[in-house]
């Protein structure tokens, strides 16, 4: 396990000593906010992009700065640099407080320092391995997938690691620090026949140092990608219509994620602007679903000690048998809802207040066997991998892209079939779910949102919608 110090030689280069943090939060609350914030950051960034089996890009880099964040009853103010020197936080922590009116409370800071038990356990440190060695298994994943058919064309491998290190200390008294490092290999291949093109995508990923790439199957995501692509450019038109559709496990979830996980943070709900605002207690899904958001499992890719605002990560219940028992909360809004916050205060960096947002969100497992769902199904479509798609958070109504699919015809798997779309609003199809497999799978994406781009893992298993409508080329029925 690499200790904290070895992933930074010195801690001093990006913690701030306490007077300092004190003065900075006094300054904050000087106009007479009734909360203050720090939060420091020291990032560093490694990527590397592979195209037509070259290297088209590296990128190497440091990132630090200092956010500070007050609070005044609903109201919030945020300012941020990239300095950290005495003369530059006070001035930053005094232009945010020059945005709030009324006299400095009494206010008593007593900073405790609590230690934070990392979850996330880091073998091998990845600035400490070389960029050739990165870059070998780059090339391992594009000969793979470039070889697998004629028809692959193109291949893209990107590689990702970063180490990010934070620090947050607040008026409440709470101060802590955590060291955050991730790791993520995409693949992404093209079949092109006739004129046209299909694509295919794997972005295996974690919490985890280097160790992850050394106990990857390569070979085995590089291949799927690529058999994804030749698949789909092989494949006939899909048809359209309403009807039932098996969605498989793994990023599958991006649905969920999309259509209904996002009404379910309190950035929307606290203002009244999700379909799930004051819903609790109801049921608003099919008895058989159970959703659930956890940042605290061990090395996974949203996965994370403390969140951004520095509360622990936990495991949150969104809905359960289909009735609706929590939101994702972060601290602001906890204040709106009167609620306690769930540890999903999140941020892209330093640059961004935080905000509720999701972490591992998944769909739990059911009691079906996927063998089951499909002999199930007279007639229908399996997405077995999903692509991207579009959703309007206020009403959930959704578009995605199937990027691999099947006809399923008296209870079997048949000809693939490419272009389908699902059309639907996640409130509808919460309800219309109605078998849910056993086979829990995780995958793993990035997720943008008013905080920024953030890790986040999606999931669920095998799952069957009774009716969604699909789109398909025009004609074919």
């Amino acid at each position: 396990m690499v200790k904290y110090n070895k992933l930074y030689k010195d801690r001093s280069d990006y913690v701030l000593n306490r007077q300092l943090i004190e003065d900075t939060l006094n300054a904050a609350l000087s106009t007479g906010g009734d909360f203050a914030e720090v939060f420091v950051e020291d990032r560093t960034n490694n990527g590397i992009v592979m195209i037509g089996g070259k290297v088209e890009s590296t990128m190497s880099g440091r990132d630090y700065g200092v956010g500070v964040r007050i609070f005044k009853g609903f109201n919030s103010v945020y300012a941020y640099t990239n300095k950290s020197d005495r003369d530059t936080l006070i001035a930053t922590a005094k232009k945010a407080a020059a945005a709030i009116e009324g006299t400095k409370a009494d206010i008593t800071l007593n900073l405790e320092k609590s230690d934070v038990k990392n979850i996330n356990t880091i073998r091998i440190d990845p600035n400490s391995i070389e960029k050739t060695r990165k870059v070998q298994l780059m090339r391992r994943a594009y000969d793979t997938a470039f070889n697998y058919s004629d028809l692959i064309t193109q291949v893209t491998v990107s590689y990702t690691d970063y180490t990010q290190n934070i620090m947050v200390a607040n008026t409440e008294g709470l101060w802590r620090e955590d060291t955050r490092v991730r790791s993520r290999l995409g693949i992404s291949s093209v079949a092109s026949k006739n004129g046209e093109m299909q694509s295919g995508f794997f972005g295996p990923g974690a919490s985890k140092g280097y160790e992850f790439f050394e106990n990857l199957d390569v070979d085995h995501y590089a291949k799927e990608a690529s058999r994804i692509a030749v698949t789909m450019v092989n494949a006939k038109y899909s048809p359209s219509g309403k009807m039932p559709v098996i969605i498989d496990n793994g990023f599958g979830g991006v649905i969920f994620h999309e259509a209904c996980g996002h009404g379910l943070e309190a950035t929307s709900v606290a203002k009244g602007l999700s379909v799930f605002s004051g819903k609790l207690g109801q049921q608003i899904a099919s008895p058989l679903l159970t959703a659930i958001d956890d940042g605290s499992i061990p090395g996974e890719w949203g996965s994370f000690s403390i969140d951004d605002e520095g509360t622990k990560s936990q495991r949150n219940v969104l809905i359960e048998s289909g009735v609706l028992k929590g939101y994702m909360i972060d601290k602001l809004n906890a204040r709106r809802m009167k609620m306690d916050i769930t540890g999903s205060g999140r941020r892209q960096s330093y640059r961004f207040a935080p905000t509720s947002r999701m972490s591992n969100t998944f769909i739990d497992n059911g009691k079906s066997t996927p063998e089951e769902i499909i002999a199930n199904t007279e007639r229908g479509i399996y997405a077995r991998h999903m692509g991207g798609g579009s959703v309007n958070p206020s009403t959930g109504e959704f578009n995605f892209a199937v990027m691999e699919g099947y006809i399923v015809e008296n209870g079997k798997i048949k000809e693939p079939v490419r272009g389908a779309t699902l059309i639907g609003k996640g409130t509808d199809i919460l309800k219309k779910i109605d078998m849910v497999g056993n086979n829990l799978l995780q995958s793993q994406g990035m997720c943008g949102s008013v905080s920024g781009s953030i890790p986040a893992n999606v999931g669920q298993p095998m799952i069957r919608v009774s009716e969604i409508t699909v789109g398909g080329r025009e004609g074919e029925k």
